[in-house]
């Protein structure tokens, strides 16, 4: 798991400029809040808007990008408002809390940008819960936020805009899913009010103090999720994150907190880890968030054992709140969002395969390496899904099995379709009449996995080693992602009990 966060490849130092950025965005704004004279309260304020913008802003351009984090604080500063007038009406305050987090949910319909916003509006409301904030605190609060919000974007857009020299990412929208409850994002904002009310409400049993970080963890376990697998997975590692972060915490934030220069080393080493694990290791990404939050409730003064624990036992009660309303409030089950993606996987599979012939015949609009791009993304929310399925801790072994093979099968998919994507790229490559027929094959094979009638498999399968003894590179790639396709038919139409796509 350690070699997993911190070993995984990293094409381009991407997670290594972004981590190392978020620490120089973050460190330069809570400095300016410093150099303002501001409060502790007002720099962690600060610092965590910076945190949020850099963190998670993901349009797919820098204009877009800039444009999402404009808008932060017209949805942050009044949240923020509300919640400290709130402050001394438990009732209001708490029913509040949960609109705040169904409509942060339901943003996400929104795309990336709606998705930045309702994460910035629900933790406005969090903080102020954190910070125990009234309203005569909002004017140096507001100052804060502004402040550190330009001081993160002149690092973002100016001294270090790394994506400006990178092709724009491939946006990829989750399965919109019909209307009202027949939506994937309504049916998540009920299932996060409720599961949040939960925890809420169990929460404020175990602490009248620090009953918000129940919520914080039924939100956050469903944050980046759409699956009841997915979300149950996610809740675990939380957890688990959670549970590590504390034990370090014993041995570094307890002892420690009180030298204020270690403990600023100790904050800036858990922004690096936070941003550098995130895109490969949730539970690590949980270990250092959790470091960083004993490390604050250091500075504020308030950090001692039984403070850790009860960070542990709330998140436990907030990732149970999470995972029983996915159970059983509008369950959006694996099986089905599975489905979409695999299947979408497959048509862009053969999209493709389509592309890199265009080219290879002369078409100058034809772009491959884009469709190519768009598979990766596309994958990558593939392996998301299917990780509920793949988890050692999964009982099914069989389905892990098929789940599994799958993933390496599509895998192979994709390695045939990059390989065809450079051939078709090279100047000397010239058309054949057969590159048409093994791409009218393929397009067969993926109308043969997805289409609800189900072609004739053989007839799939008999082409397959129609031209074997081809020695060109395109057909090579073309018949090894016959092969793959093929293959796919098993594990995707196993059983009817239970397939991963319906048979």
């Amino acid at each position: 798991m350690l070699k997993r966060a911190f070993v995984a490849h990293d094409p381009g130092r991407i997670r290594l400029r972004f981590a190392s950025r978020a620490v120089l965005g973050i460190g330069l704004a809570v400095a300016l809040c410093g150099a303002a004279g501001h409060s502790l309260a007002a720099a962690i304020t600060g610092g965590l808007a910076a945190l949020l913008a850099l963190f998670t802003v993901t349009d797919p351009t820098v204009r877009g990008q800039a444009v999402t984090t404009a808008l932060l604080p017209v949805v942050g500063l009044p949240v923020l408002t509300l919640a400290a007038v709130l402050h001394d009406v438990p009732v209001a305050r708490d029913l509040a809390f949960l609109a705040v987090v169904g409509a942060g949910v339901y943003a996400r319909r929104w795309g990336p940008r709606g998705h930045s916003l309702g994460v910035f509006g629900f933790m406005a409301y969090f903080s102020a819960q954190f910070l125990h904030t009234v309203p005569g605190r909002l004017p140096e609060l507001y100052v804060a936020v502004l402040l550190s919000l330009v001081a993160s974007s002149v690092v973002r857009f100016g001294a270090w805009c790394y994506e400006r020299r990178l092709a724009a990412p491939v946006a990829v929208a989750p399965p919109a899913g019909g209307t009202g409850l027949a939506r994937i994002t309504t049916r998540q904002a009920v299932q996060a009010t409720l599961g949040s009310g939960f925890a809420l409400a169990a929460g404020q049993v175990l602490s009248d103090q620090r009953w918000y970080w129940a919520v914080g963890a039924t939100w956050w376990v469903f944050v980046a999720t759409t699956s009841r697998g997915e979300t149950v997975v996610r809740g675990f590692r939380r957890f688990l994150g959670t549970v590590l972060g504390i034990g370090l915490g014993f041995a570094v934030a307890v002892p420690l907190h009180h030298e204020p220069v270690v403990a600023a080393v100790v904050v800036a080493l858990s922004v690096f880890g936070i941003f550098y694990s995130a895109a490969v290791s949730y539970t690590w990404m949980m270990l250092a968030v959790t470091v960083m939050a004993s490390m604050l409730y250091g500075l504020l003064g308030v950090l001692d054992a039984d403070l850790l624990m009860l960070r542990v036992t709330e998140t436990g009660v907030g990732a149970l709140g999470a995972v029983l309303a996915v159970l059983f409030v509008l369950p959006v089950t694996t099986h089905s969002v599975t489905e979409v993606w695999v299947e979408r996987a497959l048509r862009c599979v053969h999209t493709c395969t389509a592309e890199a012939a265009a080219r290879l015949a002369g078409s100058e609009d034809a772009d491959p390496p884009r469709r190519v791009a768009e598979l990766e993304a596309i994958l990558g929310r593939v392996r998301l899904s299917l990780a509920p399925l793949v988890h050692p801790l999964n009982p099914m072994r069989a389905r892990r099995r098929r789940a599994r093979h799958v993933l390496a099968l599509l895998d192979d998919c994709a390695r045939e379709v990059r390989g065809l994507a450079s051939v078709a790229a090279d100047p000397e490559a010239s058309h054949d009449a057969r590159l048409a027929a093994a791409c009218w094959r393929v397009e067969t094979a993926v109308e043969a996995l997805t289409a609800p009638e189900r072609p004739a498999r053989a007839t799939v399968a008999g082409g397959v080693f129609a031209h074997a003894a081809a020695t060109e590179p395109a057909l090579a790639h073309l018949h090894g992602l016959e092969r793959a396709l093929a293959e796919l038919a098993a594990p995707l139409h196993a059983t009817p009990r239970a397939p991963l796509l319906p048979a």
